[in-house]
């Protein structure tokens, strides 16, 4: 039997709303706000949630964290500006999001890069990691260890499913506002428009686009299967959200707080990243119940379709020797 994501999210993240409670009379010395623009259903608000009320029970409420999705406290844009001024203190979303201001942070969104997860964790949390949380700091962020799991992005399409590179020839399709979303498709002959993730749903209820791409948790949470037919399982992109603070307000803490926060948000980092795997593989049957349709691909004819229109040596010279040699470390020879 197929249980709702509801009931599966509420299983995973249980642990964190079960823990102990340390009364609010207790006066903080660090009030902090963490905002992100997933649904409070997302594991990503879901996790960190659970983080927050870990970090105040581990400084004995020296550290108060409120989480607020639903980008409440803004858009995208508009959170990374705020964390950068310090008018928020925790962001999270997608590296490829993060990329207008630390480029090497798309890296992992190169396409048809990442064959499975477990390629994916050794290179994010090894030199490919290390190399990307170095870009953050030089732009005056802060990113902490461990990557949050986005999970792996799918195509979903209103008129046919996405079989082989030759049927996103001219198809509309919407990506985020990243130039690597945009560069991808453009080289597999598709038409991408960047639209914000909250116009999205209109978008394809009125045929501006004829699709979209993202993981199954966001296809689900937003509805859009009541604007789509298929689902095409392309795992064309990898996506994780990292947790930033500005190294302003990062370098104000004392050490041994710094090192209790940093094991919060790491410890509730790999707990997401199972919750997410498990929660894709429940969705699929989920969204078969609500009428959608799917297929598998193969990666190989898309990977040849990028290689022969020059998208991998175009990223491989922006990202530079050093970085791709790490990505095809983890990936094998993608050029």
């Amino acid at each position: 039997m197929i249980v709702s994501r509801r009931k599966v999210l509420a299983g995973l993240g249980g642990a964190g709303l079960a823990m102990p409670y340390i009364g609010r009379a207790v006066a903080a010395d660090y009030t902090w706000k963490f905002g992100h623009g997933f649904s409070a259903t997302h594991p990503v608000n879901i996790f960190a949630v659970e983080a927050a009320a870990q970090i105040r029970q581990d400084t004995g409420g020296k550290v108060d964290i409120g989480v607020f999705p639903n980008s409440q406290l803004g858009g995208d844009s508009d959170l990374l500006s705020q964390v950068r001024s310090g008018a928020i203190d925790f962001f999270s979303t997608g590296g490829l999001i993060f990329a207008n201001l630390v480029p090497i942070a798309a890296i992992n969104g190169t396409g048809f890069a990442f064959k499975n997860a477990d390629a994916v964790w050794p290179a994010m949390d090894g030199e490919l990691g290390a190399l990307i949380r170095a870009g953050f700091d030089k732009a005056g962020l802060y990113a902490f260890e461990k990557i949050w799991n986005n999970g792996f992005r799918q195509i979903t399409t209103s008129k046919k499913p996405i079989k082989d590179p030759t049927d996103l020839a001219n198809f509309k399709i919407r990506v985020p506002v990243s130039q690597v979303y945009v560069s991808l498709f453009k080289a597999l002959g598709a038409s991408p428009t960047s639209i914000n993730l909250s116009d999205v749903y209109s978008a394809l209820q009125t045929g501006v686009v004829d699709g979209q791409e993202n993981p199954l948790v966001v296809a689900e949470t937003s509805k859009f299967y009541e604007v789509q037919k298929f689902c095409s399982r392309t795992n064309h992109v990898w996506d994780g959200s990292w947790v930033v603070t500005s190294n302003r307000t990062w370098n104000g803490v004392p050490d041994e707080l710094k090192t209790k926060v940093a094991a919060g948000f790491n410890t509730s980092a790999i707990k997401q990243r199972d919750a997410v795997t498990k929660l894709n593989d429940d969705l699929a049957g989920l969204l078969k119940q609500k009428g959608i349709t799917f297929n598998d691909t193969d990666p190989a004819p898309f990977r040849e379709v990028l290689k022969k229109a020059g998208f991998y040596a175009e990223w491989k010279a922006k990202y530079g020797e050093e970085a791709w040699s790490l990505l095809e470390k983890a990936t094998g020879q993608l050029g």
